[in-house]
């Protein structure tokens, strides 16, 4: 089933909209207007590989934060302990 994203003319919402085939065209959930440009919007790709991929990626970059952090408080304590 497709999600489109759409643009209202009057009220300038956006929003997405599941459109089945062969039914009513989506209103506004603002206004209720039917007067609606359909957006481009990008596909998305949904895998056990890319669902790992971005997994890993996201402990990476925990990982430096909680690092960076580490070091912080280390210097600030050794900062507080010089005084």
């Amino acid at each position: 089933m497709p999600i489109y994203d759409y643009e209202c003319s009057d009220c300038g919402e956006n929003f997405e909209a599941l459109v089945l085939r062969g039914g009513a065209p989506p209103a506004c959930p603002s206004c209720q207007s039917l007067n609606l440009k359909q957006q481009i919007s990008l596909f998305a790709v949904d895998s056990a590989s890319t669902r790992q991929s971005h997994l890993s990626a996201a402990r990476r970059k925990s990982a430096k934060v909680a690092r960076d952090k580490s070091i912080a408080e280390h210097e600030q304590a050794m900062r507080h302990h010089d005084d």
